[in-house]
């Protein structure tokens, strides 16, 4: 079987039932798994809150080792609206000319670096070194800063033996005070400095707010840039036409992006709480109990997209959930792409085909269904034009 095709193990709950089950930490989770369902869900905030103990919508749940409120991503409008409008313009910045030129400047000289080597591991070697580079520019900090993002491996909570390490997390907290500290007493002109000027509702946003933001901005884009990064490695690898044709025609792009994306659908899902008792697809949902948006799912329901387990690059309509839906979509999401359109523009502009050595899979273990996310470990090698 090829390393880059990944099956949609919740196809058959979702056309018998709409609903899946599992559970996380004795906190049982409902999983809607059909892409109208999970959009409808998605933007009935009221019904499906984000706003509920720190790290309970996670899956797995984080209440163990984090106290601290994600924010925007755990607060229910209207608060979530001026908590975000206080970052949204920031975020927006990947947009930007000089930004767009010095992330290609980065990538180029990653992918440069990789192309006079016989082989490389993709995961920890490339796509955690781009993903932590490429953050030096949202935070708009110097550069030399990624390495000591590198040092955190591909996510902020996770570690080889654990998929919650309050030790690793500790790290990452004591490392925000920090930086909070000096911008506090010597403020630049980084994401720091702007989240302690920020003000809501007429006043600055606390110490405990800030870091909330930052907690979130490390950990929301981390391991889902580098699944997405590695994932379309390994698809062009097995698909050599595929990267011929994106040459040719330069101008699919962005849907082949936005493909890319549906298709792989880095973040598998996430969760709300349920502040009434309620109904989905005739499955009871008790007030105060978990629900499960499957964005994996929902980007393969045969019933949106035609050929729903094919990457088909040239897709018109493309309705994908894979940065979420409604109020809460993904703040990250135009530094994603961003990331992802740079990528590709150089591979197609550097790389004339790509043979994968080694490959071992990364399954998500999600109750009755296993899910193929990625990878432990890719190793490739690039060719040059």
């Amino acid at each position: 079987m090829k390393e880059s095709i990944f099956t949609d193990p919740f196809k058959k709950a979702r056309q018998e039932t709409g609903i899946g089950e599992m559970d996380d930490q004795n906190d049982p989770v409902a999983m809607i798994l059909g892409h109208k369902e999970v959009r409808r869900a998605a933007h009935n905030w009221k019904s499906y809150s984000s706003g509920a103990i720190p790290g309970r919508i996670v899956i797995p749940s984080e209440v163990n080792i984090r106290s601290i409120r994600q924010i925007p991503f755990e607060v229910d409008p209207p608060q979530h609206g001026a908590y975000r409008e206080v970052v949204e313009k920031w975020f927006k910045r990947p947009l930007e000319k000089k930004y767009e030129e010095e992330l290609t400047l980065q990538i180029e000289a990653l992918v440069t670096k990789v192309l006079e080597q016989d082989s490389f591991e993709v995961i920890h070697d490339f796509a955690l070194v781009l993903q932590s580079q490429a953050l030096t520019l949202l935070f708009n900090v110097p550069f030399e800063e990624a390495q000591t993002w590198i040092s955190w491996g591909t996510h902020v909570f996770r570690s080889k033996d654990s998929a919650l390490d309050g030790a690793k997390a500790n790290v990452l907290y004591d490392y925000i005070d920090q930086k909070l500290a000096e911008s506090s007493s010597n403020p630049g002109k980084d994401f720091y400095a702007v989240l302690l000027a920020a003000e809501v509702d007429g006043k600055k946003l606390t110490a405990e707010e800030a870091k909330g933001v930052l907690i979130l901005t490390f950990a929301g884009g981390r391991d889902t840039v580098i699944n997405a990064v590695t994932n379309s490695i390994a698809y062009f690898a097995e698909h050599p036409k595929a990267l011929e044709w994106l040459r040719k025609e330069p101008e699919l792009l962005p849907t082949a992006i936005e493909e890319l994306i549906r298709y792989f659908s880095p973040l598998t899902q996430m969760g709300r709480v349920a502040t009434q008792d309620t109904m989905v697809c005739q499955h009871a949902v008790k007030a105060d109990s978990r629900i499960s948006l499957c964005w994996a799912s929902a980007n393969r329901d045969e019933t949106v997209f035609e050929n729903a387990d094919e990457v088909v690059l040239d897709r018109k309509a493309n309705p994908h959930v894979a940065f979420g839906f409604g109020t809460h979509n993904c703040l990250g999401a135009t530094h994603a792409r961003q990331v992802m359109k740079v990528l590709l523009r150089t591979l197609i502009a550097k790389v004339k085909s790509i043979d994968i050595h080694d490959a071992k899979d990364n399954i998500e273990d999600l109750g009755d269904f296993k899910r193929k996310v990625g990878f432990d470990s890719l190793t490739v090698k690039f060719n040059k034009i």
